[in-house]
């Protein structure tokens, strides 16, 4: 934190334009040493750059942000220059020779909004996501999350928890004072209500399904059109779609966007009870695998023997020995797309009910878990007749309110978070 770090914060060049940032304690002397001179604050300037030679390096705008009411709450410079390759490069290895100055690693910038408070673990969480996002639906979640959506809640949260806390550290500190002996009489109620808040949240559709996508499994016997479903659901000739058996031979996965929902779709071995091939046998063992991990299976096979949940799919309907399904959700074509555009509306709606609701901030894994344990420790709390036991659930959850902003984080978890960025974030 005591090095001044430069980066690339544009995109990869040639472009129009690439803008280099700084940021440290040397930030204000690396853009005196290049530009010449140190501009008005907050105002963008046009500036001559030069190498430590004096040879001419970029005509370019430059800015100068002194901290602490920056993006990483340092003193930043930006240098607005021309983005090409030699011109970026140039620049950067002339700072790359100032006293005192290093090239950034991956999401060092926002590293030090967090550290320097200008974000929480949680915003810089959804930022993460959000640098990620291919869906607008995953745009949308991503901004409520680095926006702080979840962080105020949790703020919210703790504010609450504090007061409960001080209630009863009253009783515990004075006991002997007739006016705070006893908690007040909405003490569990009040708990009550921040666990149900809390179980609000937790019921909601997780991170993991906007990045991930809704997954479908395509399943069933070999040879009854699977992979040509896969194909024409992925919109690409992604599987290769054959009258022999066994042509697939491991689960092949392709991620599609339909109104801005992500979809993974899974084509799969055809499942059948006996093999002599030992790569078919292989390939039937991961598809069993893939089921278990589906959001939906769509079942090609025999009517009833698919896994529970499983949508009942008549295929080929258009050939005459196409298998007869009674109650069948969808009768579909693949190769005439008959019944297609009704399985793919389905699919969308059913999908649109599990993720998140447009703009609504989603839990990822590491948070869900954080505030489940914090729910159960409110529940210890409110059933506590001994209140210095209540008052332990209490702190208990308060640590994990922390947790989840980052005030009390490791090393490791920040270096993995942190890593996901790209260099110049």
């Amino acid at each position: 934190m005591t090095d001044t770090i430069f980066a690339l914060s544009s995109g990869a060049p040639p472009a129009a334009i690439g803008v280099i940032r700084i940021s440290g304690p040397r930030a204000g002397a690396a853009l005196e040493a290049l530009a010449g001179r140190l501009p008005q604050p907050r105002y963008a300037s046009l500036a001559r750059l030069r190498d430590q030679q004096g040879a001419l390096l970029d005509e370019a705008l430059v800015l100068w942000l002194p901290g602490p009411n920056t993006e990483t709450g340092e003193n930043v410079a930006e240098l607005q220059c021309h983005g090409g390759r030699a011109i970026v490069a140039a620049i950067e290895a002339a700072l790359g020779l100032l006293p005192g100055l290093r090239r950034a690693g991956p999401g060092e910038f926002t590293r030090r909004a967090f550290a320097n408070g200008k974000i929480d673990l949680a915003q810089a969480e959804g930022l993460a996501d959000l640098l990620e996002a291919e869906t607008e639906l995953q745009r949308q979640s991503a901004m409520a999350m680095a926006g702080g959506a979840f962080s105020r809640t949790v703020e919210h949260w703790r504010g609450e928890l504090l007061q409960l806390s001080a209630a009863l550290e009253a009783v515990l500190d004075f006991a002997d004072e007739d006016d705070v002996a006893t908690l007040p009489a909405d003490f569990a109620m009040r708990i009550g209500a921040l666990e149900d808040q809390l179980a609000a949240w937790l019921t909601r559709p997780r991170a993991e399904a906007l990045r991930e996508g809704f997954r479908v499994v395509i399943a069933g016997p070999p040879n009854l059109g699977k992979s040509t479903l896969f194909n024409t659901l992925v919109q690409a000739d992604a599987a290769i779609a054959t009258p022999i058996p066994g042509t697939t031979r491991d689960v092949l996965t392709r991620p599609v966007s339909y109104e801005g929902i992500p979809f993974l779709f899974a084509d799969t071995a055809g499942l059948h009870d006996a093999t002599d091939d030992a790569v078919e046998a292989i390939g039937i063992e991961r598809a069993l695998e893939a089921l278990d991990r589906a959001d939906l299976v769509l079942w090609l096979g025999p009517e009833g023997e698919g896994p529970p949940g499983a949508w009942e799919i008549a295929s080929q309907i258009d050939r005459e020995d196409s298998l007869v399904k009674r109650h069948a959700r969808h009768r579909i074509s693949a190769l005439s797309g008959a019944g297609i555009d009704a399985l793919r509306a389905d699919l969308i709606a059913t999908a649109r009910q599990a993720m998140p609701k447009p703009g609504e901030a989603a839990l990822n894994q590491r948070q869900h878990d954080l505030l489940r344990d914090a729910a159960r420790s409110l529940g210890q709390a409110r059933r506590e007749v001994d209140p210095l036991l209540a008052a332990e659930g209490l702190r208990l959850a308060r640590v994990d309110f922390d947790a989840l902003l980052g005030r009390t984080t490791t090393e490791d978890m920040l270096d993995t978070l942190f890593g996901r960025f790209c260099i110049g974030k």
